[in-house]
């Protein structure tokens, strides 16, 4: 999962860049609004937008009104230290998802973006196709060469997880962010034996093996 994060303080800027990078997900920091405005409406833009409201060029707030003018839907959060329920009407009404007063947990601020970006996939559904494998996020469904595969809920999350990120790779702090929601042990092997039965269903009786393992990196969804 990619983040922008849109902060001027660069001590805090710092603190959060190196929790989320640790969490698994893939940061680009900057520290004006404007930045965060052109940012968002480049290709490739990022899952979430984190804003603190007090930007220098572009306050957060301005920056998200203008983004859901222009039909940006991305998800975005704002950070402030105005927490009066006056200030956190504003901030929804100018286009916000949520909103997290200052000071905060770090552990309350993943969760809050695992929530919006989540909520995100739901709403737009999509079906990735990957050579003759078919992962259809909106009906949870998954079918190699017109066969239809049956996966636990574990297994397709993890599935479609790779398949939306075909040909990158994916680290397992992603992954047990994403589908566990960071609530396991990164040391254990449970990510191990979802791929294990995955490969079995949807790469060994196919002869393919279109699910690689990249040593001390993570794993990828071949694009071909």
């Amino acid at each position: 999962m990619r983040v922008l994060l849109a902060e001027d303080d660069a001590r805090l800027a710092g603190v959060l860049a190196q929790g989320l990078t640790e969490a698994g997900w893939e940061v680009e920091a900057v520290d004006d609004g404007r930045a965060a405005y052109a940012r968002a409406l480049a290709d490739n833009p990022p899952d979430v937008l984190l804003l603190d409201w007090m930007l220098p060029g572009m306050d957060g707030l301005t920056a998200c009104r203008r983004l859901r003018e222009m039909g940006v839907t991305t998800p975005v959060l704002v950070l402030t230290a105005r927490g009066e329920v006056r200030d956190r009407v504003h901030g929804l009404d100018a286009g916000a998802d949520d909103y997290l007063p200052k000071p905060f947990d770090l552990d309350e601020l993943l969760a809050r973006l695992r929530a919006l970006h989540r909520r995100s996939s739901y709403d737009a559904p999509e079906v990735v196709t990957v050579g003759d494998l078919v992962v259809d996020g909106g009906a949870r469904r998954v079918s190699r060469g017109g066969t239809d595969i049956e996966l636990s809920a574990r297994e397709f999350d993890i599935l479609w997880l790779l398949a939306s990120r075909v040909g990158t790779v994916v680290s397992r702090f992603a992954i047990l962010d994403e589908v566990w929601g960071g609530d396991t042990d990164l040391r254990s092997n449970v990510i191990d034996v979802h791929l294990g039965a995955i490969r079995a269903k949807v790469d060994k009786p196919f002869g393919t093996s279109s699910i690689v393992t990249v040593r001390g990196a993570g794993y990828r969804l071949e694009p071909s």
